[in-house]
């Protein structure tokens, strides 16, 4: 003769009730730190000159046939430095060694 054995199976308990998240608050926006873009269309090239707070921060220079590039003021603000684009990041040469 063989025994079974039986497990009694409970109910699983109900979900717990789940109350609704309150509103974040509102955020106040500085008009001073928003962006002011003004944007000069030339014949060749479109100009984007980016102030934040009255600041000439950078201009981006988009030519009819190109890449755009960035015009960054140097240390002094005195003249532009040209960049292929803001990142400031060290770029590190990648090379394949290995392929197959």
């Amino acid at each position: 003769m063989a025994a079974g054995v039986v497990l009694a199976q409970s109910k699983a308990p109900p979900p717990p009730k789940l109350e609704p998240l309150p509103e974040p608050p509102p955020i106040a926006l500085d008009p001073e730190l928003e962006p002011q873009v003004t944007i000069i269309q030339r014949e060749n090239e479109l100009v984007e000159e980016v102030r934040i707070g009255g600041e000439l921060r950078f201009i981006k220079v988009t030519p009819r046939h190109g890449r755009p590039y960035f015009l960054v003021p140097d240390q002094n603000g005195q003249q532009f430095i040209r960049r292929d684009s803001l990142d400031p990041g060290l770029k590190v040469p990648l090379w394949v060694l290995f392929s197959w």
